[in-house]
């Protein structure tokens, strides 16, 4: 008995490129809503994460910015620093290494005495993404333990050596009860370039605004000879000065994918 033999139709090729349009029309949909919400998409995962960058500057409406000293080097300029921050009712922050804190304790107590913050710029200086857990504490703890010592003040600011850090880094700060700070306007007065570069590196700065953190140094060339011309150009672009410590969030706040902080609504 012979068989009837079914034969298969093929597929309808128009249909099945419908189907391919369709699929790439969603993909590209999605890709275009990606990039039209990148900032907003970012922000979110941050405020969900906000431990993962150190702070680099506050939403403010206040027109105001933190001077802050990194203390690594040498003491020769400071009481001159001191003075023209005095001068101009300026409350900076000096983060202090403990190396650096061990060597000119009176000065630890004398940039106290001023009231100004005292920060932790770890103990030695060091990489901090270079070291193991252990390490990292021992680098702030150390710091922290050494001006204690010195002035009985406990620090709760801290600033990675050399701006290196990781969330690891971040968390590490974190779980040792300290805020991790960064800034958005480097002076570069590391580099050497003089007195007039300093000044206008910070003063036509693209990222100064207000709640701005400014970097500078102390031990360097150039920064005291700078620092009165600096500080009166800010004020004559109408901003006043806060130390970090009553410029920030400390609870009630996210940290958005540049690292401005704000605060929670």
């Amino acid at each position: 008995m012979a068989h009837s033999m079914r034969i298969k139709r093929p597929d309808n090729p128009y249909s099945l490129l419908i189907k391919i349009l369709i699929i790439v029309t969603m993909i590209l949909a999605v890709i275009v809503y990606i990039n039209d919400n990148k900032e907003e998409i970012v922000s979110v995962m941050t405020q969900n994460k906000s431990y993962s960058l150190p702070i680099y500057s506050v939403e403010t409406e206040d027109a105001v910015v933190s001077i802050t000293f990194d203390a690594a080097w040498g003491d020769e300029d400071l009481e001159e620093i001191l003075g023209i921050l005095d001068k101009h009712n300026c409350r900076a922050t000096f983060f202090v290494t403990g190396e650096w804190a061990l060597k000119y304790p009176e000065a630890v107590k004398l940039i106290i005495g001023y009231g100004h913050d005292v920060g932790n710029h770890g103990n030695n200086h060091k990489h901090m993404t270079q070291l193991s857990h252990d390490e990292m504490v021992s680098e702030i703890e150390g710091c922290h333990e050494i001006v204690k010592s010195i002035a009985d003040y406990d620090m709760t600011l801290f600033r990675a050596p050399y701006g290196d850090y990781n969330e690891d880094v971040i968390l590490t700060a974190l779980n040792e009860k300290y805020q991790a700070i960064q800034w958005d306007v480097d002076s570069l007065d590391w580099k050497d370039y003089g007195v007039q570069s300093i000044i206008d590196t910070v003063l036509n700065h693209k990222n100064l605004r207000n709640g701005s953190i400014i970097l500078l140094h102390n031990g360097s060339l150039y920064t005291a000879e700078a620092l009165e011309q600096l500080l009166t150009g800010l004020e004559e672009k109408g901003y006043s000065f806060v130390p970090v410590s009553e410029l920030i969030y400390t609870d009630g706040y996210y940290i958005d994918h540049t690292g401005r902080q704000y605060k929670t609504k």
